[in-house]
């Protein structure tokens, strides 16, 4: 089924990347920035940066960029429905 843009605004609004991101594996503070290795390839010197202000992710290795949502998408390959739902039973 389709989500109602008003809940998936709400789930975007509680689920905070940094915390999301962190649950999967650890992140260290860049000044206002977090870092790690890439979960989508492999690396060696961390080009993942979660930025906290932004709600977003990037990696400045591969490219993949997006927010809570299209992460939990990505590193569990699961569709949007599936993660948001999962999000939102989270947070």
């Amino acid at each position: 089924g389709r989500i109602p843009e008003e809940t998936i605004e709400m789930i975007i609004a509680a689920a905070d990347i940094v915390d999301v991101v962190g649950s999967y594996f650890p992140l260290k503070r860049a000044g206002s920035l977090f870092k790690a290795n890439c979960p989508f390839h492999n690396e060696d010197t961390p080009s993942f940066t979660v930025n906290p202000a932004w709600q977003s992710f990037k990696c400045f290795g591969c490219g993949e960029s997006g927010g809570a949502i299209g992460f939990v998408m990505k590193h569990e390959n699961i569709p949007f429905v599936d993660a948001a739902k999962k999000l939102a039973s989270r947070f």
